[in-house]
């Protein structure tokens, strides 16, 4: 894997002038997340940042059993924004949820390479922290508010906007643990979804069918999220 190359999927490191890009390119390992690997635990040092290209990560809260998502991170952004923060420690879990491709820095070198960069990492940064806290303000908001259906909508669309891809792994244990409601409910939610031709479900993944009737079954939350990265990155 040519880390320069792949670097360009990931919008942060994108978004960084040739110099600095390239002074980071040495700092970056590329690693292949695998499905539900843990990146950090609450209490525990950040080892590590990952941007991800082709794997999505999740960040919950809660304890096991009684987890619930709160921001989903894909090539828009990065997993151990405490770190810039920071901070080292963090008090949710962030893990894998989607298998694929991801850039991994170690921690002890992001802080040292932020006290001698040009700005652009610092920006870029401050930029997605502010598209980070809308998202998680409009997840507590979500939850609260909307229907399984229109959540499993939201959910669904933007990990199709993370993986670029129409087609990923999902099962429906998942799905009702990311969305903190029962697997019964999200059984017949994707009944809904599929009878509709929205989505196909066969053995754990998931097609997306028709995106923008998806996107008109799901609540406004997606598309007032997506619009913020979009302005902000």
């Amino acid at each position: 894997m040519v880390v320069g190359s792949v670097a360009a999927e990931n919008q942060i490191l994108a978004g960084l002038p040739e110099p600095e890009l390239a002074r980071m390119v040495d700092l970056l390992e590329p690693v292949d997340a695998a499905l539900r690997e843990p990146v950090y635990e609450p209490g525990q040092p950040i080892e590590h940042l990952y941007f991800p290209v082709g794997a999505v990560f999740s960040l919950v809260a809660g304890r096991e059993g009684t987890r619930v998502e709160v921001s989903t991170i894909g090539r828009e952004g990065v997993v151990g924004l405490p770190v810039f923060l920071g901070a080292r420690l963090s008090a949710h879990h962030a893990f894998c949820q989607v298998p694929g491709a991801a850039l991994r820095m170690e921690s002890a070198a992001m802080v040292e390479f932020l006290t001698t960069s040009d700005g652009a990492l610092h920006e870029r940064l401050h930029r997605y922290t502010q598209a980070v806290i809308v998202q998680l303000a409009q997840s507590v908001a979500c939850n609260q508010l909307h229907r399984a259906e229109q959540r499993a909508a939201r959910w669904l669309l933007m990990t199709r906007d993370r993986v670029a891809t129409d087609t990923f792994p999902l099962t429906q244990e998942f799905l009702a643990q990311m969305l903190g409601t029962r697997r019964a409910t999200v059984s017949e939610v994707a009944q809904r979804l599929q009878n509709a031709g929205l989505i196909t479900y066969r053995r754990g993944v998931i097609t997306i069918r028709d995106a923008a009737g998806l996107e008109a079954t799901s609540c406004g939350c997606y598309r007032l999220v997506t619009d913020e990265y979009s302005r902000l990155l």
